[in-house]
C-alpha cells in the first residue's frame, strides 16, 4: 500500500495510507484531488499568483457534509489544515504546504427571501455571486467592491 506525504499540524511529515484517501473520495460529493491529478494545478491557483503552496490533498467540498467530513479526516490524521473561500487570499492563507486544503469554492449558491430581504451566501461565494442574486430582486448591501472577492473573506 502507497502513503502520500503530508504534513501534521505539528509540523512533522507523516505518512497517510492511500485507503484513507480512497475512503474520503467515496464519502464525499465533492472532489478530493492530489498532486498529478487532472485539476489539481488550477484548484491551487489563487489571485495572489505569488503564492505557490502545494497541499497534498485539495477537497472541493459541495457542501456541509463534505466539510463536516474533511475536518473529521484532517482531525484523525492529524493534518495541517486551510480552508479556501472565495478565492482571493492575498497573504495566501487558503492554501497549506503538505496538508489538506478544504476548498469552498463550489459552494457559491446564494439564496434571497425578498419578502424578508435577506441573503443567504454559501463559502465559496463571491461579491459578483451576491450582487447578481441580490439584484434581481432590487436588493443591494454593503460589501466588497471587486465581484471577485469572497464574500466570507
Amino acid at each position: 500500500m502507497s502513503r502520500l506525504q503530508v504534513t501534521t499540524t505539528a509540523g512533522r511529515g507523516a505518512g497517510l495510507e492511500e485507503a484513507a484517501v480512497r475512503e474520503l473520495r467515496a464519502s464525499m460529493r465533492g472532489q478530493v484531488l492530489l498532486a498529478g491529478d487532472a485539476g489539481y494545478d488550477d484548484a491551487r491557483e489563487l489571485w495572489n499568483a505569488m503564492i505557490d503552496k502545494k497541499p497534498a490533498l485539495i477537497a472541493r467540498c459541495a457542501g456541509a457534509e463534505d466539510v463536516i467530513r474533511c475536518v473529521d479526516f484532517a482531525r484523525a490524521y492529524d493534518l495541517l489544515v486551510s480552508v479556501r473561500g472565495g478565492d482571493h487570499s492575498a497573504a495566501g492563507n487558503a492554501l497549506c504546504d503538505g496538508g489538506l486544503t478544504i476548498d469552498l469554492s463550489p459552494m457559491n449558491k446564494v439564496s434571497v427571501d425578498p419578502a424578508q430581504r435577506t441573503a443567504r451566501a454559501g463559502g465559496g461565494s463571491r461579491w459578483g455571486d451576491f450582487d447578481r442574486a441580490t439584484q434581481a430582486f432590487g436588493l443591494a448591501t454593503t460589501g466588497g467592491t471587486n465581484s471577485d472577492t469572497g464574500v466570507g473573506g
